[in-house]
This record gives structure tokens, sequence and C-alpha cells, in this order.
């Protein structure tokens, strides 16, 4: 069974319900009267691109019907220090339950949507699209793409079953670039599947064998240097779809952005993130 969008978030959530608050808050049980209503702010501490705002409504439909958001931020918009992004009011033992939970999520989102709307902006003058990749932390992923995508960049695979990607160690277990393309025609045949494929080259040798075999949507250039990108870039033309990864960084992407590649993946995007600075405080 495969979980998408919106299923999938609120099955993550009623975990990570689970894993916070086990067999109850009692902290917030012993301090707080059971039924007392309040209200806290969501306050941004640190400029950046904000994201998590539906996830936010979501944990706290999960936690409790009783809590309600008033929004004045939305997922995608510039932030500044000093802004209140939505006020929560409902049970204060709820506030406090839903508190970390708010903060976890929208935090690690903020801070992806920011980091690739900064390199998204870096090379907004080439054609490039900016990719995530599947380094992401587990039971997290959905938000950490979706964070990926607020900020301006695209999704590449979601799993490991949504596309065909022949890696190197494919090739090599496989025996060749060849005979790897051949079971991968020969499996889609006969399980009936049509799925979009894409083949990691890591040479001009195997890259001359892709395009003289063809029936791929997308070549990856395995960490080529930027002048044997370019010049890799103009071999495929359009024929198929071309994508850079490996080895690109803050310091060189635009270099990369401007060998006229349409796609680079950058598993920085989701696994070398810092969370951005927000605060969820009561109102008394």
């Amino acid at each position: 069974m495969v979980l998408e969008g919106k299923e999938l978030a609120e099955k993550l959530i009623q975990l990570a319900i689970l894993e916070d608050i086990g067999d109850g808050d009692h902290t917030s049980l012993a301090c707080v009267p059971e039924n007392t209503r309040g209200e806290a702010r969501l306050l941004v501490k640190q400029d950046g691109i904000l994201a998590g705002v539906a996830v936010a409504e979501q944990i706290c439909k999960l936690v409790s019907p009783d809590l309600s958001l008033e929004i004045y931020l939305k997922d995608g918009q510039i932030i500044h220090s000093g802004e209140i992004v939505f006020r929560v009011q409902g049970p204060e033992v709820k506030i406090l339950q839903a508190e970390r939970l708010i903060l976890n999520f929208m935090q690690r989102m903020s801070g992806i949507a920011t980091q690739t709307n900064r390199l998204v902006r870096m090379v907004a003058h080439t054609r490039v699209t900016l990719l995530d990749t599947r380094k992401t932390t587990p039971g997290f992923r959905w938000f950490e793409k979706e964070a990926v995508k607020i900020g301006g960049g695209r999704n590449h695979r979601f799993g490991l079953y949504d596309m065909v990607m022949i890696k190197d160690n494919h090739v090599d277990y496989a025996g060749g670039i060849k005979p790897a393309l051949e079971k991968v025609f020969s499996y889609l045949s006969r399980t009936n599947r049509m799925l979009p494929i894409e083949i990691e080259v890591r040479n001009f040798g195997e890259l001359e064998e892709v395009l003289s075999i063809g029936k791929v949507q997308r070549i990856m250039l395995d960490n080529f240097s930027i002048t044997d990108l370019t010049q890799a870039v103009k071999l495929i033309g359009n024929r198929f779809e071309s994508e850079a990864s490996g080895g690109i960084n803050e310091g060189n992407l635009v270099q990369y952005a401007e060998t006229d590649v349409q796609f680079i993946s950058i598993g920085a995007l989701t696994h070398q993130v810092k969370s951005l600075d927000l605060s969820l405080k009561a109102v008394i």
C-alpha cells in the first residue's frame, strides 16, 4: 500500500503525537487545570521563508478539535524576526501538548524552505531546476520534500516505487549499462508498469552507451567536472533530460547551472540544513 499526500502526512503526524505524548503529558496535567482555555502566539525569531503552517493546522486538529488557529502569515512567505505567524486558542493543556510538535515540524521545514529558496535565487538566471533527493530524515520525508517545494525547488522521486533510477551500484551488479537497461525494460514490460527511467553515468563511455540505446527519460551525470558537464549536456542535446549530481555545493552551484544542464539534484537541501528559530509563547 502506498500512502501519499495529506493521507501520509496525517499518519506521520499521528505517530509523532504518539511518540511525544505517550500515555499523557503529565507535567501539563499536573500544572494546568484540564479545562482552562488559553492562547499562544507563534513568534518568528529569525528571518527566512515560512513553511509548515498547513502542517501546524493539521497537528492542532489531531491533538484536539478544540484548538483553533488565527493565521496571519502563510507558507512560502518571507518572514522577519518579531512577526507573529498565528495565534492558537483552546484548552491550555492541549496547546502545551501541541507546542513542541508544531515547533519541531515548522522549524525544520522553514529551515529547508529558506535554504532552498536561497539556492534557487542564485541560479534564477539559468534554466536549471533544483531537485531534492532521498537523503531525508526517516519518517519525515514528506514534510522535508514539501518544504523544498515551498522554497521554490522541485521534488525528485519520492521513494523507490515511483521511478526507475539506475545508479552506479545497479549498473555494476547488473554487469554494465546495456544489461542494466535491458533488465529494466524487461521488468517493466513483464510487470505492466509505466515508470519513468533515469540512469546515472560516470563517464563519457557510459554516456555514449546510453545515448546509443535510448528509451530513457533522463540521464544523470554524476561527479562530472564543469568542463565535462558542459560537453556532456551538448552531446545529450534535446534527446533526453539532463541532470547533474555529486560534488555540487553553494560554492560551485552557479557554475554548474550555467552549463545549461536542466536539473541539479542536491542532497544538502534536506540533510544539511539548520532549523529556523521560531517560538510558541503563551499569551497571559
